[in-house]
């Protein structure tokens, strides 16, 4: 079932995101080499409780850190250690998630350690455009199949391949809640999107082959051919205004109205 969020839970789900955003930030500047991944999961779950919210991931299905940390062919849910430790030439995704007042907050970022290959900073950057392109179609009347075209056709044009076993997904008092978004698809199909939907949007765009298989822990996923991906991810309301990215830097937001 599709819940769409009144403007009291929206406002709610905007504090939830704010702290994901604040510690990505964070994480960011804490990425260099040396640093593990154990440390920056550590930091990320004291930052988020400081915060007034509760690590989503921590617990989740098992799942035993509060970020995942995934390093470079490690496409999502890289189990963070202390014996993982970030080296020049790597790039590391984080995916956090917050729950404040029965909501949830979800996002993630790709960062490199230069010295890096032209080719994986175009690869972040393809990314990450095609996530804000995703973003451009979450408007009141368009169609899933819309987001995921729009990331796709931006990623192939480029020769890199989208990851086909995970997608995005509604978000709200459930983490995962129902409405799958795909980043493949075609135009003008799928489920109309209605204000107050929620939607976490989350390309994983591959250097090689789009085929992935998860690791002996149950968890990591690695593409198959063991080249880089990279992952970017925000949770986006629909309003009668136009997407509000939830997770944006504060600076960076709009103020929604005239959604349920």
């Amino acid at each position: 079932m599709i819940i769409c969020k009144s403007r009291t839970e929206l406002e709610i789900m905007h504090r939830a995101n704010q702290v994901v955003s604040q510690v990505l930030g964070e994480l960011v500047q804490r990425v260099q080499p040396g640093v593990s991944t154990g440390e920056l999961d550590e930091y990320a779950e004291g930052r988020v409780r400081e915060l007034g919210g509760d690590p989503a991931f921590k617990g989740y299905r098992g799942f035993p850190g509060s970020v995942c940390a995934s390093l470079n062919e490690e496409v999502v849910h890289g189990i963070p250690a202390h014996e993982r430790k970030v080296a020049p030439g790597d790039i590391i995704s984080m995916d956090l998630g917050v729950k404040i007042e029965g909501f949830y907050g979800d996002s993630a970022t790709t960062v490199a350690v230069p010295p890096v290959d032209a080719e994986i900073e175009r690869l972040l950057r393809i990314t990450e455009e095609s996530l804000q392109r995703a973003i451009d179609q979450c408007r009141v009347g368009k169609r899933v199949g819309d987001i995921s075209h729009a990331v796709q056709s931006h990623v192939e044009a480029a020769g890199f391949s989208v990851v086909r076993e995970f997608v995005g997904h509604g978000i709200g008092s459930v983490l995962h809640e129902d409405l799958q978004i795909p980043n493949f698809g075609r135009p003008g199909v799928g489920q109309r999107l209605r204000g107050g939907m929620v939607l976490a949007i989350e390309p994983m765009v591959n250097m090689g082959t789009h085929e992935v298989e998860i690791l002996g822990d149950g968890w990591t996923a690695v593409t198959k051919d063991r080249r880089p991906s990279a992952h970017f991810e925000h949770s986006v309301a629909i309003t009668e205004e136009g997407p509000w990215v939830l997770s944006a830097p504060q600076t960076h937001m709009r103020k929604a109205s005239g959604y349920a």
